[in-house]
């Protein structure tokens, strides 16, 4: 993605408490706040070209469709690609969160070629799904 250009997609999610999950989020998982909005409880967070915001719920205006009953985000799993998983699962472990599936190679196949990754899943302090992935390469498919 071009510097100049905005992600076309960026999910906003409603959380119960944004200090917390700020510490998750910027402390142990390495993404940075763009800007906040401190009056409604609102940050918006990048990771490279990984973008997220977060609202706390009750504040501002929340666009609600149900019930918001934890685990928040059941069905979904954010995909965030990092350079390395390591530092964010020591972080993760150091500060006693448990993951939700430890550290795994994966390869994923792509038409004629498969996709290497490292990855891991944690769910954040409301439930969200997140698996941080970084490449580990290439490959052909052998026929």
């Amino acid at each position: 993605m071009a510097a100049d250009l905005e992600p076309a997609l960026v999910p906003e999610l409603l959380v119960s408490d944004l200090t917390r999950s700020l510490s998750f989020w910027v402390d142990l998982c390495g993404f940075s706040v763009r800007y906040s909005r401190r009056e409604e409880r609102f940050a918006y967070l990048t990771l490279g070209t990984a973008h997220v915001m977060l609202e706390q719920t009750g504040l501002g205006r929340n666009w609600i469709t149900g019930p918001l009953e934890p685990p928040l985000g059941r069905g979904v799993n954010f995909q965030v690609s990092v350079p390395a998983c390591t530092p964010i699962t020591d972080a993760l472990r150091a500060a006693g969160v448990d993951l939700f599936m430890e550290p795994e190679t994966k390869w994923y196949r792509i038409d004629d070629h498969e996709a290497g990754v490292e990855q891991f899943l944690v769910t954040d302090p409301d439930g969200y799904l997140i698996r941080f992935q970084s490449s580990t390469g290439r490959r052909d498919i052998a026929r």
